[in-house]
Formats: structure tokens, C-alpha cells, sequence
């Protein structure tokens, strides 16, 4: 859908950074809950099967994102969502092959992989940095974390 006064709203404000989830009902969204969520990625997958990857869910996959040409770094708008589903998918993966971590949400709504160790990966950071220029690869992160 085109509507014209948005390409003027984005021109003066800066694209999204981060994502945030807020709970509707009285109770917090469960590790399950926020896995479901997370592990989508819509935009992500589409954007990355047109350049023949699939997202699987596995370590591989991360390899083949590292792969593809960062056509979106020109498009501000593209960059910020393509950063905050590369940070959600590799916090999915992370999740999904790591035993004892599981996806938390910090007092603002922000979420995060908590690791069975303890320690807390902010994997949207993570994929805003790669989005923009590529580094660190999201497997070369997926590799650092699974090593301890």
C-alpha cells in the first residue's frame, strides 16, 4: 500500500531499532509464548527465499544468511526490520540448539536469550550490527556463544 506522507514521516525520524512485547493479559508471556513469537521472521524469510535460502532453525542457515549480498544496506527502512528478524532468528537458533537457553524478556519489554550459564545475549543488537555491516557474521556469533 503507498501512502505518501509516510515516505515524509520516515524522512524525519529514524527507522526502528529494537522491538518490544508487551502483554495484553495479567500474565507475563511464557519461554514457549516468546519462541513462537520470535521464530517467525516473515520478512526475513521471504526476503531470503528469493535468494534460495531456507531458514531451518539450524547453524547452517546462519552460514547462508552470512552469505547473501547486502543489497538492503542502501534502503534505511529495510536495513532496521532485516536487522531486528536476523537478531530474532539467531536468537532462535540459539534456542532452539542450545540446551538450557531459552528467550526472556528484561523489565522493558525487551527481549533476550538468557543462556544456561546465566549470561544474556541481546541478539536484536546483534542483527541491527550485521544488518548494517555484516560483522559480527551471525555465525561467527552462534559459534562464540556455543563455545561458552
Amino acid at each position: 500500500m503507498d501512502l505518501p506522507f509516510l515516505g515524509n514521516w520516515r524522512k524525519r525520524h529514524a527507522p526502528a531499532v529494537g522491538v518490544t512485547v508487551i502483554s495484553a493479559g495479567d500474565g507475563s508471556p511464557t519461554a514457549a509464548d516468546l519462541a513462537d513469537l520470535f521464530s517467525t521472521c516473515e520478512q526475513l524469510r521471504a526476503l531470503v527465499a528469493e535468494a534460495g535460502v531456507r531458514l531451518d532453525g539450524s547453524p547452517a542457515s546462519l552460514e547462508a544468511l552470512d552469505q547473501l549480498l547486502p543489497r538492503w544496506r542502501d534502503d534505511a527502512e529495510t536495513v532496521s526490520w532485516l536487522g531486528i528478524d536476523a537478531g530474532l532468528y539467531l536468537g532462535t537458533v540459539i534456542v532452539r540448539t542450545m540446551p538450557g537457553a531459552a528467550w526472556e524478556l528484561w523489565p522493558n519489554g525487551h527481549p533476550v536469550v538468557r543462556l544456561a550459564s546465566g549470561r544474556e545475549i541481546v541478539v536484536v543488537e546483534a542483527g541491527h550490527a550485521w544488518a548494517e555491516e555484516g560483522v559480527p557474521e551471525l555465525s561467527q556469533l552462534y559459534a562464540e556463544v556455543a563455545e561458552g
